[in-house]
């Protein structure tokens, strides 16, 4: 069991991580960027923003309660190809799979990022809900470097690997395969995914009855490290850009904000 260290907001009562050192550690089924300095982005509301300055944490939520119902899960072919695979387990054994698997989604949390070397005009359009968005530019090594505050669980950061979960067959030699795998029709995504695991045990067995995360998870995190560049939504009106900026000087973050220019008019 992973023992946890926290303190609650006085604010909003929300849980957040304290400690010593979070810990990013490499994982060997963890496809890592092909470089440190890949651009990465996360696209958020004003709120969210805030909420990230406020709190100097980023949001890990909890993967059941991801917007996608086939985060966590295996595809079709391995459904099909598990009493071949798993022959010599007894098949009230190859039942508790698909069981342990649904159930596994609560004890793994996700903080998600697009890598890109240029904005994306579709995320901008996905993610932020209306024009007063903020993106956040930051790099893979900016990302792993920034967990060197206040510890509490390993983080581990790959890259999202997209499958035909109707006949490509998911690894199950690990049981953060089935989150590090998501549909084709997601590559648009791109995604760079950061995971917290955090098990529950019960008399030296896994417990599966007990909550650890509520919604998910705030971690703290170097915000100087993490952010390289703040970009504002092409749309956003100009007092809003001045907004942003006036918001994040308080918070003593003295980053380059600027306006997305992908809302300019072309030249002829």
């Amino acid at each position: 069991m992973l023992l946890c260290v926290s303190s609650t907001d006085a604010k909003t009562g929300d849980r957040v991580v304290e400690g010593t050192h979070m810990v990013y550690q490499e994982h060997k089924d963890f496809e890592k960027p092909e470089k440190e300095d890949i651009k990465i982005w996360r696209y958020i509301d004003f709120t969210k923003f805030v909420s990230l300055l406020e709190k100097r944490a980023l949001y890990f939520v909890r993967a059941d309660r991801l917007p996608d119902p086939f985060e966590g899960s295996y595809s079709k072919a391995n459904v099909k190809l598990r009493p071949i695979t798993y022959k010599r387990m007894p098949e009230e054994l190859q039942k508790q799979i698909p069981i342990f698997t649904k159930e596994l989604r609560r004890y793994v949390t996700v903080n998600a990022w697009h890598m890109n070397e240029v904005e994306s005009a579709a995320m901008w359009k996905l993610y932020p809900k209306s024009d007063e968005g903020v993106a956040i530019q930051s790099t893979f090594g900016r990302l792993k470097a920034s967990f060197d505050v206040y510890v509490e669980d390993t983080v581990y950061i790959g890259k999202v690997k997209y499958i035909d979960f109707e006949k490509d067959w998911l690894p199950e030699g690990n049981i953060l395969y089935p989150f590090m795998h998501k549909r084709k029709s997601f590559e648009h995504e791109r995604e760079l995914r950061a995971i917290i695991v955090r098990l529950a045990t019960k008399d030296g067995q896994l417990d599966l009855t007990t909550n650890v995360f509520d919604e998910g998870i705030y971690v703290n995190v170097n915000l100087d490290t993490l952010i390289e560049r703040l970009h504002v939504s092409p749309t956003a009106p100009i007092w809003f850009s001045d907004l942003v900026r006036s918001v994040a000087r308080k918070y003593d973050l003295k980053k380059e904000t600027a306006q997305s220019s992908l809302a300019d008019g072309p030249v002829y």
